[in-house]
């Protein structure tokens, strides 16, 4: 038999090639031990992977929600400075549907006046909407302390006590977080 030689260079390159291989898998390897792992070793791991992943999806979740929450609040902040605003144009709304508009004496400034406030507040609902900021509904329900403060107690006897028959000023909510409680009259019964 006769053996090829391989030319000189090519036994070099080959010897650095391998060198360096042997040097990055010393560097990048950790150990592993030599014997088969068995099939309980191996559902061990992948339980292991398994949880792993779950852990780390419930993290993304949960940031996920933090974020919400934390854009909620911050807009909640603004939202509170939001209702006095909407309660001043309430009130100029309640004080302008007492003007009859329809009379010769009111001049065209007035009456674009109270159009305009009556498209502000239009406007400012439609954004309250928006941003999931909604109005609590009180008269005529049930007294709920997490969401009524109550003002006042009103004596009677036809209605259920507890129930709210007055509203003094309206709550409102964004999303599930309360941003401002209902002030309201609730009713009792009277002492007989």
């Amino acid at each position: 038999m006769i053996k090829k030689n391989k030319p000189d260079d090519t036994q070099d390159l080959e010897n650095k090639d391998l060198q360096n291989d042997e040097l990055e898998l010393e560097g990048e390897q950790p150990e592993i031990d030599e014997a088969p792992l068995g099939v309980d070793e191996i559902n061990e791991l992948k339980n292991q992977l398994l949880r792993s992943l779950a852990d780390n999806e419930n993290t993304r979740r949960r940031h996920e929600k933090e974020k919400d929450d934390l854009s909620s609040y911050v807009m909640s902040n603004f939202a509170k400075e939001m209702l006095s605003v909407l309660d001043n144009l309430q009130r100029a709304m309640e004080v302008s549907s007492k003007i009859d508009q329809d009379n010769s004496n009111i001049d065209s400034n007035t009456k674009n006046f109270i159009e305009g406030v009556q498209l502000t507040e239009k406007q400012l609902n439609f954004i309250f909407e928006k941003f999931k900021i909604s109005k609590i509904v009180s008269l005529d329900s049930k007294f709920d302390p997490n969401v009524h403060q109550a003002m006042f107690e009103i004596d009677n006897d036809e209605v259920d006590e507890g129930m709210i028959l007055q509203v003094v000023q309206d709550g409102f909510k964004i999303e599930d977080r309360l941003l401002r409680p209902a002030l309201v009259g609730v009713s009792k019964k009277s002492a007989k």
